[in-house]
């Protein structure tokens, strides 16, 4: 997929097939526009373009960093993604410039696909009948999508986000149609895990949406490999007194029979299934008995699934 960062760094595609948005999570909703849009310019012979935003127009923070919507918008597929910085200048274009000077005059789109929602410009007064408006003027067809329902709940992100944020990972997952992740970087810790002798990932997130503290079973994506593992998301309260950082909040991932320096790579942690709160215990041999446990809890859990199998390698 190719990335373009800027307006001003856009090039002239062959009958652009356009949808615009935030894209947030990139939900069931999201990517059914995101596959017709796909279909579209297979169909006809263009080129899929997405448009987003970054950062956040609302300034909400993001189920997904733009690097991980750009990763999974590769994934599906998209030929051209352009990113559109939404600075305080972005902010005040008048909507009708935004689609004769940015859609029409740089974009030049055959069709245009957006929820009936699709908002843009000066405080959100463009719409989806201004976009309708200038289709004949800008020479390209609008396709409209409605709202996406589950079971009578809408998908929107800031509902998906008030899930995560809830710890109601399993119906956020039906929302998002696969499963809650972050993605991040593998960073250096204080070894404490490893001295314990179970060594983790410290992961440092692309600043995205976290569940609440507590121990999951997680699968871990590296080097486009998935590995199983647990994953601890907390405060360490065992080592507060130790811990001149207990503000913040530690992202630790133990990935079963791995051995292989990671340090640095890059890392999706996918959430699977929340296993016991965080807690405080009395002494680093009654956590080191209860990470034990973990582990196999974990095991247990992994070997019943087929889809989840058992992975035992030194390297992934």
């Amino acid at each position: 997929m190719e990335i373009i960062y800027g307006i001003n760094r856009i090039k002239r595609y062959s009958k652009p097939v356009v949808t615009l948005g935030v894209f947030d999570g990139v939900h069931l909703g999201h990517t059914l526009i995101l596959k017709e849009t796909l279909k579209k310019a297979k169909a006809i012979g263009g080129t899929s373009i997405v448009v987003t935003f970054h950062p956040h127009p609302q300034g909400q923070k993001s189920i997904y960093s733009l690097r991980h919507r750009l990763r999974i918008l590769e994934e599906l597929g998209i030929d051209v993604c352009v990113v559109i910085r939404f600075d305080s200048h972005f902010a005040r274009i008048k909507p009708t410039d935004f689609i004769r000077k940015i859609l029409i005059a740089k974009l030049g789109p055959t069709y245009i696909l957006v929820g009936k929602n699709f908002r843009f410009g000066r405080d959100a007064q463009g719409n989806v009948s201004l976009l309708k408006t200038f289709s004949l003027e800008g020479g390209y067809r609008l396709k409209l999508f409605e709202t996406r329902k589950i079971n009578q709940h809408s998908i929107s992100s800031t509902y998906i986000r008030k899930l995560i944020t809830q710890g109601r990972l399993a119906l956020a997952k039906r929302l998002l149609g696969r499963p809650v992740s972050i993605l991040g970087k593998v960073i250096r810790g204080t070894s404490v895990a490893k001295k314990l002798g179970f060594p983790t990932a410290n992961i440092n997130p692309y600043q995205e949406v976290l569940p609440p503290s507590g121990i999951y079973l997680v699968n871990v994506i590296v080097d486009k490999k998935r590995l199983n593992g647990l994953c601890y998301i907390g405060k360490r309260p065992t080592f507060a007194l130790q811990d001149t950082e207990t503000y913040i909040t530690h992202i630790e991932v133990h990935i079963l029979d791995f051995h292989k320096n990671i340090y640095k790579k890059e890392l999706e942690v996918m959430f699977i299934k929340k296993i016991r709160e965080e807690k405080r215990f009395p002494s680093s041999q009654s956590l080191v008995a209860q990470i034990r446990k973990d582990v196999i809890t974990a095991r247990r859990f992994f070997s019943s699934l087929k889809n989840y199998p058992n992975i035992s390698t030194s390297s992934p």
